[in-house]
This record gives structure tokens, C-alpha cells and sequence, in this order.
């Protein structure tokens, strides 16, 4: 696999290895990828829970209009 990176992208896993945390290149990008990969995770289960609020209040009963204009009346 080939992958081609911005000259600031390059720069930057240099920049990590220059710190001593990370070894090689793979190192670098193997850490982000895992990253990314949390990061969906937790948008997936952020999204799963969206939907159970919102069926939770479908499944609440009948809605009531919201009317704006009569409350700022009051």
C-alpha cells in the first residue's frame, strides 16, 4: 500500500518520532488509524442513543403543539 501525504502531514510524523513516543512512520499513522477508528466507534454509539431518545419520545404519546407567540404574550 502507498499512501501520499501533505508535505505538513510528513512534516508532522517526523515531528512525532523527533519526541521519542513513536518509533517509525507506521508507528505514527498506525496510532491515528486506531484513533479514527475510536472515534467512530463512539460516534456510532453517540448515533444508537439518538435514536433510542428520539423512539423513547415517539413512543411517549401524543405531542403537544408548541406555540411560541402565546407564551411570549404571557
Amino acid at each position: 500500500m502507498n499512501i501520499n501525504l501533505t508535505p505538513d502531514l510528513e512534516k508532522l510524523i517526523y515531528e512525532k518520532i523527533d519526541t521519542g513516543m513513536y518509533q517509525s512512520p507506521n508507528e505514527v499513522i498506525r496510532e491515528g488509524l486506531m484513533l479514527l477508528q475510536e472515534k467512530d466507534q463512539l460516534r456510532e454509539i453517540k448515533l444508537k442513543q439518538l435514536r433510542q431518545d428520539i423512539q423513547a419520545g415517539i413512543d411517549s404519546g401524543d405531542s403537544v403543539v408548541f406555540d411560541i407567540e402565546s407564551i411570549k404574550t404571557k
